[in-house]
């Protein structure tokens, strides 16, 4: 029970990594490399608003969400739909998108390598134990959880009872459908393409109040919302969170059964599992 309790907790920020990613791959149709480095400038500013300002991280969010969704719109307009317009087909934009956001990555790496150094940092937040079903758990770590939780509720509602986000999903689904029916395509890609990075940096901002992070660890969250997305189905919410469910888990029982080493092994031999026997995700639909 604990194992499975703590993938749980585990499980809520990875949702919202994933998410973030699904937005920005699944309906702007850019796979962005740098998804881990929004993730990690999220954590240091609420590591800096946190230690220099004493702004509690949960309140923090309401900053550094729309500060994250601007920067994204601004980094889609300058950099990436130039890319969009130029490109005949959605293979080539793929490849663009992830020539021009491998760059990305690297230029964001190294402005915070310059401002916070390559040491790792943390500070503590509800350092307190919480009990469920008699085993202790950081009281952050369920905080963090539940916020999770009710970011993915505000987003599930957006998605499914606004037009907004009637748009989001017609443009996942289809884009040049879409395009038929007055949806500006390019907008709503913009939109998403924002959207994703404000919930990225949600789910960095929630992080840090429980990880110990660097300027350099954003790769590897990248490629865990990768696999979160391609095993969940490229688009498909249900699927990232659930796909974000079985990863934190998974991640949790290697730990602690096996080697704390092995976590990373464990989570791409899950991706090959599903590479192997179910390429289109868990509830993507077969190729006809």
């Amino acid at each position: 029970m604990n194992i499975l309790v703590t993938g749980i907790l585990l499980s809520g920020t990875y949702a919202l990594i994933a998410l973030g990613l699904t937005m920005q791959y699944g309906v702007a149709r850019i796979m962005n490399l740098g998804n881990g480095e929004t993730l990690v400038a999220a954590c240091f500013v609420a590591f800096w608003l946190y230690t220099g300002l004493a702004i509690n991280p949960l309140v923090g969010l309401l900053i550094i969400a729309p500060a994250a969704f601007a920067i994204n719109w601004g980094i889609y307009a300058v950099a990436l739909q130039p890319l969009v317009k130029r490109a005949k087909n959605r293979g080539q934009l793929e490849v663009d998108s992830i020539l021009a956001t491998f760059g990305l990555l690297f230029l964001l790496q190294g402005l915070m390598i310059v401002g916070f150094g390559g040491e790792y940092h943390s500070y503590t937040f509800l350092a307190e134990r919480f009990e469920i079903f008699g085993n202790s758990y950081g009281l952050n770590r369920v905080v963090a959880f539940v916020a999770a939780v009710l970011i993915f509720v505000a987003l599930w509602l957006f998605l499914y009872r606004t037009r907004q986000g009637t748009a989001l999903r017609a443009v996942a689904v289809d884009p040049d459908a879409a395009n038929l029916v007055a949806i500006d395509v390019a907008r709503t890609a913009a939109f998403a393409f924002a959207l994703g990075g404000a919930l990225t940096a949600c789910g960095g901002a929630l992080l840090s109040t429980f990880y110990t992070f660097n300027a350099s660890m954003g790769v590897v969250f990248t490629m865990k919302a990768l696999i979160i997305v391609i095993m969940g189905g490229v688009g498909d919410v249900r699927g990232a969170v659930l796909a974000a469910l079985i990863l934190g888990i998974s991640e949790t029982l290697v730990a602690s059964l096996i080697d704390p080493g092995l976590t990373l092994a464990a989570t791409y031999t899950l991706f090959i599992l599903v590479l192997l026997f179910r390429p289109q995700g868990i509830f993507g639909r077969a190729p006809t």
